[in-house]
């Protein structure tokens, strides 16, 4: 009957969700870690992935809730830490801007990293600021200055895009100024070509959102949280099967040269344990 196949396929998702969130960490190297929330029904999904040294993507956790608040952010990666994620290596974290993810991310890893904003969603935020028909000059501007391959050079050319947007769209400008610093992360690290335009975004991250739309889109009725976490989880599974590395992995052992020449060696023992 169909009730029983329902049953049944509730049961063997159920188990399959527990055993792939519960995978063990610590045998992991991961340098590059993304945090990102997918909207399924009326939840959100918080998704954490990890990028080791060779390049290979690994889908680390998920948790639901109702906006990527602190709170929320904090548990997913309260768990990741107890199945092993080590706090106290140098890492790259790359997330879209959200205040609740950040203050997560701080409180945890204290000073034992470096935050990339994500490009696309500054992008977006500055656009929607704008008129139609003045979006695409603006678009074409923000990219070549983020292509600069001085940090310095960059910021000065984004802030005297911000002094433009002022006079005629302060909210743009507004947009642009804040947070401005963390789009350049990838640049002040060295970073270059392939791999930084991988990291320069939440691209990685966002790809598996579309497979979990993809393999939910005939949901037609959500029956509570757990029910959204066993499909996103399942969708995860599958896109975890399909995954390469990641455009530019060769130039990974430069990341950790970086990092662990801009991250101080001491831990920020009180902000993790706070």
């Amino acid at each position: 009957t169909k009730s029983s196949v329902s049953r049944q396929f509730v049961a063997r998702t159920k188990r399959q969700v527990e055993s792939f969130l519960s995978r063990p960490l610590g045998v992991l190297d991961l340098p590059v870690l993304m945090l990102d929330g997918v909207e399924m029904g009326r939840h959100l999904l918080i998704v954490a992935l990890g990028i080791d040294s060779e390049g290979h993507k690994h889908v680390l956790g998920v948790v639901e809730g109702a906006a990527e608040s602190s709170e929320v952010c904090r548990r997913l990666l309260r768990q990741l830490i107890e199945r092993g994620l080590e706090v106290e290596r140098p890492r790259l974290i790359v997330t879209d801007g959200s205040k609740g993810l950040e203050k997560a991310i701080r409180l945890t890893f204290g000073s034992r990293y470096r935050h990339q904003r994500c490009r696309q969603h500054k992008t977006r935020n500055v656009m929607a600021h704008l008129p139609a028909h003045a979006r695409l000059w603006w678009q074409v501007r923000l990219r070549a200055a983020w292509k600069e391959p001085s940090a310095d050079q960059a910021k000065q050319q984004l802030l005297a895009l911000a002094n433009e947007l002022d006079g005629e769209y302060p909210g743009a400008a507004d947009s642009l100024r804040e947070g401005l610093d963390e789009t350049l992360t990838v640049t002040r690290l060295g970073l270059s070509g392939a791999l930084l335009q991988t990291l320069r975004s939440t691209n990685p991250i966002e790809n598996m959102h579309d497979s979990m739309k993809r393999v939910a889109r005939n949901v037609k009725r959500w029956r509570g949280g757990s029910m959204v976490v066993r499909w996103g989880v399942t969708a995860l599974m599958d896109a975890e099967t399909q995954f390469r590395r990641i455009r530019g992995f060769r130039d990974i052992p430069a990341l950790n040269a970086a990092l662990a020449a801009t991250i101080a060696p001491e831990v920020d023992t009180q902000a993790i344990s706070a």
